[in-house]
């Protein structure tokens, strides 16, 4: 949804969470991302052997007299009660909210049509406004590997925009995570204004997509009436 160049950001956070014996980790914070560094391959659309797969109860207890990487799992894993997970090896992500946040006006609420095509123009930007994208999601089941957002935009047919952002790595948990997007400013004058088409996608390193909504957007001389 941006008009920067191609960028790829990677987050990182986490929690220091005291020893516990029984099958529930307290979490300290709510989230555990682990990001790409400079020199790592950039490209996203590339697959990375991950191995086999386990449940996350089987990946807690392995190596567990490893005593720093248990610690790590500790970290990642937050609190996490394995009893209510089930045995699925399949990590579920689900996006809840899409917003766009300016200064300028209220926040966009944009609708996540179960298609993955809006109808009509999505949203509507004004020309050489700041924005960012705010957006929340949760996560089921098991850890999701490296989950990124790919955002493609283009113009009567040509490729104008591409950001890729690497969000980092996140162990399910029952609240929703919140992620915002570095802010953008949307180009401004005659030929920046018009129609464009978008595609956005969700997906993590074994290249699954939880989300990809393809949409039409413009940019406009001012914001539509809200």
């Amino acid at each position: 949804m941006g008009f920067d160049e191609k960028k790829e950001v990677g987050e990182q956070s986490g929690a220091n969470n005291e020893e516990n014996e029984s099958s529930t980790i307290c979490r300290q914070m709510s989230e555990a991302s682990f990001c790409t560094t400079d020199h790592e391959d950039d490209d996203f659309e590339g697959k990375l052997d991950l191995g086999p797969q386990y449940t996350l109860k089987e990946t807690f207890e392995k190596d567990k007299d490893d005593e720093s990487l248990r610690k790590w799992k500790e970290q990642l894993l937050g609190c996490v009660d394995f009893n209510e997970l089930g045995e699925s090896k399949e990590p579920e992500v689900k996006i809840l909210s899409l917003a766009i946040v300016s200064e300028d006006r209220p926040d966009i609420f944009l609708p996540i049509p179960e298609d993955g095509k809006p109808n009509g123009p999505w949203f509507t930007l004004k020309e050489g406004s700041r924005y960012k994208l705010r957006f929340t999601f949760l996560v089921n089941h098991n850890i999701v590997v490296g989950l990124k957002y790919n955002n493609t935009v283009w113009k009567t047919g040509m490729k104008v925009d591409s950001t890729k952002e690497m969000l980092g790595t996140f162990s399910p948990q029952a609240e929703p995570y919140t992620h915002e997007m570095p802010e953008e400013t949307t180009p401004s004058g005659y030929l920046a204004r018009g129609s464009y088409s978008a595609r956005t996608k969700f997906l993590d390193d074994d290249k699954k997509c939880y989300l990809e909504i393809n949409y039409k957007f413009e940019i406009r001389k001012d914001w539509l009436a809200s």
